[in-house]
């Protein structure tokens, strides 16, 4: 399946019904008097957020999306029926954007999530609704109010926990292989990871979701490579694993242009939480490894740990680090909602 992450889909509500002008006439009935029903709503445009989706590939096929008008009112006080509403089906992480691609409509990050894009319009009153002491008999009906059609963009960020960072063939893929049942394609040439990968990784009886992305090289803000848009893929992760290749003659170097295309990126991903990691320590001898440790840890400012993905030496302590990390960012956003919860008005 190919994977898309950003969506334009045009959409538009239904339109509602417009009231109805009709008396009633009967046999033996001498004042019948008016029964013109209202007009239906229109239906609304609805995006759910659904378990079981990772790309927004529906969308590629299907991009216009009309919800059902509203009946007409009808005769003896018949109101009309309620257009059917739309609903866009997208994964988990969709964030909903309006036409200039910057302001969010909506941000859907749990299943079951969703949100009205664009609502139904009324139903036109019929002349019933116009009868009264003075005017026993109206002859006018209101029509029913247009539907709101408006273009947006879907842009999906998938949800993970841990975001995979490194220059192309630094060992991502291998590692999430390595700690996972996820299968990436794995090469010994670049960019052999085109689209993200996510996979579920287990350590000490506790699961956290990895998410891999293409590889960063320099100028990659400026368009070089794939370019930066993947980034947003591992934006809402609680921490990042930077894999640095200690093979490539100069490390330190490697790790400078990643944090320079980070901060290139802007927001907050300079500054989420990083691990550091020194990888394929199985193509190094002890001397090297303790020299290529200490060059990273001063240019680093602190901890580097070494792994290897192919010998799986050093992973587990990796992934440990990983939940640790993890772990605290859990435990902040508890106290969040709960402090958010305390200083929320009482309610009965």
């Amino acid at each position: 399946m190919k994977f898309l992450d950003f969506a334009k889909v045009y959409i538009r509500s239904g339109s509602g019904g417009a009231g109805c002008i009709s008396f009633r006439r009967e046999k033996f009935i001498e004042y019948g008097g008016p029964d013109g029903g209202d007009g239906g709503n229109g239906g609304n445009v609805i995006a759910e957020a659904v378990d079981g989706l990772n790309t927004l590939i529906d969308f590629r096929y299907q991009q216009h999306f009309f919800a059902q008008n509203g009946q007409h009112g009808m005769g003896q006080q018949r109101t009309g029926f309620t257009g059917d509403d739309i609903i866009l089906k997208v994964p988990v992480g969709t964030e909903i954007l309006d036409e200039d691609q910057e302001t969010v409509i909506a941000d859907l990050t749990e299943v079951g999530q969703r949100v009205t894009l664009s609502r139904g319009g009324n139903g036109g009153f019929g002349n019933l609704h116009f009868k009264s002491a003075t005017n026993q008999a109206p002859r006018r009906a209101n029509p029913g109010q247009e539907g709101i059609e408006r273009t947006i963009w879907l842009r999906l960020k998938l949800i993970a926990d841990v975001g995979l960072l490194g220059m192309p063939n630094a060992g991502k893929s291998t590692f999430l292989a390595a700690t996972s049942n996820a299968r990436p394609k794995i090469a010994d040439y670049p960019f052999t990871t085109l689209v993200p990968n996510l996979g579920v990784v287990g350590v000490d009886n506790v699961e956290f979701v990895v998410a891999d992305i293409p590889g960063l090289i320099e100028g990659a803000s400026e368009g070089r490579g794939l370019g930066d848009t993947f980034l947003g893929h591992v934006e809402r992760c609680a921490v990042l694993l930077h894999l640095v290749d200690g093979t490539t003659g100069d490390p330190m170097r490697d790790y400078k242009t990643i944090i320079h295309e980070l901060e290139a990126y802007g927001g907050i991903m300079a500054e989420k939480p990083r691990i550091t990691v020194l990888n394929k320590i199985d193509a190094l001898d002890a001397e090297e490894r303790a020299f290529l440790l200490e060059e990273m840890e001063a240019v680093v400012d602190g901890p580097v740990m070494l792994m290897s993905g192919v010998t799986k030496e050093g992973t587990v302590d990796v992934l440990r680090a990983l939940r640790s990390r993890i772990d605290e960012d859990r435990l902040r956003h508890r106290k969040e909602a709960a402090s958010d919860e305390e200083d929320a008005p009482w309610q009965p």
